[in-house]
């Protein structure tokens, strides 16, 4: 027998009109039945609790519980008893008997009782195996083995009796995850995750652990003063069929960071632990797989922004910062050269030689450029050339910034 919670009593409210026949009659019946809720008999919900009247489903990532009890019934004392019961999936078999050691005797109309439990973690029919071997008064010695499906009794050529359970496993949750690549080495995990059961669920937790190379930011809370709250509010409850959205940063940990080659073939992330809880307390617990991702590919030299100012007033100098890291297994010799283009000019000696930049190896560049135009402007024309290789890597668009002019006032 399968142990669940009980779930509420629900009944079906007959009513009728005050004229007609029966008057008042449903009503009173109703209000006497103590399983109706008092001021309110014409709910179909009640205030008792009932125990299941049948299997029910079992959810993947919930704790499957289950009584089996082995009663003699026999009119003879069986001796070294050794009740065994096995769950049995479509990859393994496990054995969940609490004692595996055998009991003396068993005396006529008496059992032996055991409650196993085992937390299911694979989709698909789990059966559960009970095998029971016993010594008869005569020295002989019997073995059976039975699947049931529900409550199955046992065959003619042994004294006893016991219940099994055949039960499909259930998906509880969809998650789908995508992935968003910053300018930066950050990462972005965006988590969807779907109720797809009848009934409601309360999310206990959904967090990210990451793999050893990144570290975690969780983005789904809002900072109230000292305390943090939930995006979700304080009674995170999922209805069925809803998705809701969970959003992780990831950031390389700092001695990986400067490890262009590490980085760059990275495609492990991490995986999601959700802990959800069910109508009447019921726990289940899922951890997805390795979550990859795919690595994003910056050649053989990656250029990227250290520092850059969001707004700059129109014709005056600004400063930014590049960083050039050799991503190639091989030494570079690097010359910059900066071109102009219609908005952004660049203010400086083109052509500059960096001098030997090894494998892995950055170089920061402070630069100075000035914009003759307003508005969202985008910095290109930043030329990398390998005079070993005499190969040129051309980068545009790199950024972006505001231009505004400050000799106009906002009222004008």
């Amino acid at each position: 027998m399968r142990l669940t919670k009980p779930t509420l009593f629900t009944n079906m409210p007959v009513t009728c009109e005050d004229r007609d026949l029966p008057g008042d009659l449903f009503i009173r019946l109703m209000k006497d039945d103590p399983s109706t809720v008092k001021g309110a008999e014409t709910l179909i919900l009640g205030e008792m609790l009932t125990l299941p009247q049948n299997f029910g489903n079992i959810f993947l990532g919930e704790t499957f519980s289950s009584y089996i009890s082995v009663h003699n019934d026999s009119n003879q004392v069986v001796k070294d008893i050794l009740v065994k019961a096995d769950l049995q999936t479509s990859s393994q078999r496990l054995n969940l008997s609490a004692s595996n050691s055998a009991v003396s005797e068993l005396k006529p109309e008496c059992c032996i009782d055991d409650v196993i439990h085992h937390e299911v973690k694979e989709i698909g029919t789990h059966i559960l195996v009970c095998a029971v071997s016993y010594t008869t008064q005569t020295g002989e010695k019997l073995y059976f083995r039975k699947f049931f499906k529900f409550q199955v009794e046992s065959n003619c050529s042994s004294n006893f009796s016991f219940n099994s359970i055949l039960n499909q496993v259930l998906k509880p949750l969809d998650v789908k995850t995508k992935f968003y690549n910053a300018e930066t080495d950050e990462v972005f995990l965006e988590a969807q995750i779907q109720n797809i059961t009848t009934s409601p669920m309360f999310m206990e937790k959904v967090s990210l652990e990451p793999s050893m190379m990144y570290n975690v930011t969780e983005l789904n809370n809002v900072a109230s003063g000292d305390e943090s709250e939930s995006t979700f509010g304080k009674m995170s409850y999922l209805q069925p069929l809803d998705t809701r959205q969970y959003l992780y940063c990831l950031k390389p940990k700092p001695e990986f960071a400067e490890k262009a080659g590490v980085i760059k073939g990275v495609t492990v992330i991490g995986k999601l632990d959700i802990v959800w809880k069910t109508n009447l307390g019921e726990r289940g617990r899922l951890q997805t797989s390795q979550l990859q991702r795919m690595a994003p590919g910056y050649g053989d030299v990656r250029l990227s922004l250290e520092f850059i100012p969001d707004t700059v007033n129109l014709e005056e100098p600004f400063d930014i910062t590049c960083k050039i890291t050799n991503c190639s297994e091989r030494t570079m010799d690097l010359v910059l050269e900066m071109c102009n283009t219609r908005s952004v000019h660049w203010c400086g000696v083109s052509g500059r030689q960096l001098g030997k930049l090894s494998p892995s190896a950055s170089l920061s560049i402070p630069l100075k450029l000035l914009s003759s135009f307003q508005g969202l402007q985008s910095i290109s024309g930043l030329r990398l050339t390998d005079t070993f290789l005499k190969r040129t890597y051309e980068y545009d668009d790199i950024a972006q910034v505001c231009v505004v002019c400050p000799y106009t006032s906002p009222e004008s």
